[in-house]
């Protein structure tokens, strides 16, 4: 048990986790600093308090933090917007990427004449009918073909 336990935790998944659980821990420091230093004064200047966690609401004994509440929720979206942003570029990187590679296949591909797109295409059909027609046979084919020209 101890060493499934051990190739679970190294695992390159688990390691992965514990990276981005580590890194996210550091980022919400920075994103609680600059929602506390930055955005709690400027909304301190329409509201009226420099203090948001100040903010409380009491009923009977009770205290609802209300100041608090709000700064995790501005905390909370600042976040959210930067992880959003973080996906969508790293969307944008994956398409650009892929769209290049796309057009790299497209420009490496010659133009066959009618006969050997032809050809080519009694090839893929005789290869999808009979899955089991061996690699050479296609690999003389198209030898074949290429002698022709």
């Amino acid at each position: 048990m101890l060493k499934e336990f051990r190739d679970f935790i190294t695992r390159g998944n688990v390691m992965d986790l514990a990276v981005a659980v580590i890194i996210g821990g550091a980022f919400t420091t920075i994103v609680k600093s600059f929602t506390t230093n930055i955005i709690g004064p400027i909304i301190a200047l329409v509201v009226g308090k420099v203090d948001l966690s100040g903010i409380v609401l009491t009923i009977g004994d009770t205290t609802f933090k209300i100041g608090q509440f709000l700064d995790d929720v501005i905390n909370f979206i600042i976040v959210a917007f930067v992880i959003f942003m973080l996906l969508k570029g790293i969307t944008a990187l994956r398409n650009a990427t892929s769209r290049s590679n796309d057009k790299e296949e497209e420009s490496s591909e010659t133009t066959l004449t009618p006969t050997e797109e032809y050809l080519k295409d009694i090839r893929n059909l005789l290869a999808e009918r009979d899955s089991d027609l061996p690699r050479e046979a296609s690999k003389k084919i198209e030898e074949k073909i290429a002698k022709e020209d």
